[in-house]
């Protein structure tokens, strides 16, 4: 939705804003869901016992013919095995290792070069998405892929926690569906395509607590899904004011890490276990919580590499270092040794997890610690990087939050971005913050890092804030 369907949209009265959203939610459905879908979460589930040899060799044959494809059917990988090959270079691409390790940028720059050849983009499901690195993607799906997709979240981020897609769940997540100057309930939206309350992160201040909550209840909500940042400041603020919650099934937390703290006050609240997911847009890694605390890798999602960051050497289960992962799922646009932007370790330990299921797990994963922006009024607003999405002319950007009543823009344009976009970008944070924080942009040549090589999209100076 550009920013004039957006207005238009907020110009409408709650219930036509409900139509609109559920005929997106309709549109999205039969993207996801299909006739196969049960067989397709059955199949999922059954594949969780298999054993570590099957897995093996099952992810071997994938892998070879994924690469088979990339190289012979995608356009960017095979011009560059063409220029490799006149260079007089014999590595094969049979072996994942002679591949080069691909970053943001060059899947940026030409994201259709990686779309299969023997594909119609026109006819594939178009994702824009910031990526966790401030990077705007544009990414394509086959409706095959994104049924298979789906099928892997039904059976692993709702079946293994007692919920399915036919629940009531309320997602508290970075989509507009209230103004951000609105002082008044709805600060949401009910999507009945997908049996949906979507609320809206930007409002998340303690008056406005009891209207969720009680849209929460009045909508029967089963779960809930979304940002560990907005679920732990809703919990804090209810319990804060000793406010009563329903209780639900589960709380899973996705896009952003979830601390211990921040899962403490969110069981607390709604009396159910709170679960962690992990992945991307790009679909290749994805990976969940079970019930003994374990992150299983979906192994057929993607192969996940951890290499040594100046080396690229591949390090040993537990050690820690940047995943690089090649996409299984997705072979219509397949993305071959792609640096996600995260920092983790990989457990390849032979101990059985107590939950039974014999998938690979991940250590843990570092990055994407985002701080937090607090506005004058007092919201608490995680993932503002929703805002840089692929259709602005930028490389990658960040939000730094100076003071109280100020926040700090720095962006690495692209040859294209000028003045219109940077009233674009200032409007878009317009829409989520509200008037009474100063925006500053700053054009710079590069974002800085941490110490420890990482990227930050939200950086905050005000103290304590947690």
């Amino acid at each position: 939705m550009n920013r004039k369907q957006l207005q238009i949209y907020h110009r409408l009265p709650y219930p036509a804003r409900c139509l609109a959203a559920g005929v997106r939610g309709w549109r999205l459905r039969r993207w996801r869901f299909g006739r196969e879908t049960e067989r397709l979460v059955g199949a999922a589930l059954e594949r969780e016992q298999w054993s570590a040899a099957r897995w093996s060799q099952w992810r071997a044959e994938r892998l070879a013919w994924v690469l088979h494809r990339a190289a012979t059917r995608v356009p960017y990988y095979r011009t560059q095995w063409e220029q490799r090959r006149r260079c007089g270079e014999r590595a094969a691409w049979e072996r994942l290792e002679n591949w080069p390790v691909l970053d943001k940028h060059s899947l940026r720059r030409d994201p259709l070069a990686f779309v299969a050849d023997d594909c119609n983009p026109r006819r594939m499901f178009h994702v824009h998405t910031s990526g966790t690195s401030g990077t705007p993607l544009s990414l394509w799906r086959s409706r095959a892929t994104s049924r298979a997709w789906s099928a892997l979240f039904e059976a692993r981020a709702r079946r293994w926690y007692g919920v399915s897609r036919h629940d009531r769940y309320a997602h508290l997540g970075g989509q507009l569906v209230a103004a951000a100057d609105r002082r008044a309930p709805p600060f949401w939206v009910w999507n009945s395509s997908l049996r949906q309350l979507y609320l809206s992160a930007y409002h998340l201040r303690p008056e406005n607590v009891p209207a969720y909550l009680e849209a929460i209840r009045r909508h029967r909500v089963t779960y809930l899904l979304g940002y560990p940042s907005g679920l732990h400041a809703l919990a804090q603020m209810a319990l804060a004011q000793r406010l009563a919650a329903p209780r639900l099934r589960v709380a899973v937390g996705n896009a952003e890490p979830l601390f211990d703290h921040q899962r403490a006050a969110i069981e607390e609240l709604f009396g159910c276990p709170v679960r962690e997911t992990y992945g991307m847009a790009e679909i290749v890694c994805d990976a969940s919580e079970c019930a003994a605390g374990r992150l299983h890798v979906w192994p057929e999602v993607g192969w996940i590499e951890v290499l040594e960051d100046e080396t690229d050497h591949p390090l040993e289960s537990g050690r820690v270092g940047r995943l690089v992962c090649t996409g299984l799922l997705n072979a219509d646009m397949p993305l071959i040794r792609y640096a996600v932007g995260d920092r983790g370790a990989l457990d390849c330990s032979d101990a059985a997890c107590a939950c039974g299921r014999a998938l690979p797990r991940l250590l843990r994963v570092e990055g994407r610690q985002d701080d937090v922006v607090v506005t004058p009024d007092g919201r608490r607003i995680g993932r503002l990087d929703p805002v840089f999405k692929a259709d602005l002319p930028i490389r990658e950007a960040q939000i730094v939050q100076e003071s109280l009543d100020k926040i700090r823009v720095l962006v690495v344009p692209s040859d294209r971005f000028g003045a219109a976009d940077q009233r674009d970008l200032i409007a878009r944070l317009r829409d989520r913050l509200g008037s009474e924080m100063a925006i500053e942009l700053e054009t710079v040549p590069e974002i800085p890092r941490t110490q420890a090589g990482k990227f930050r999209a939200v950086v905050s100076r005000l103290p304590n804030v947690v």
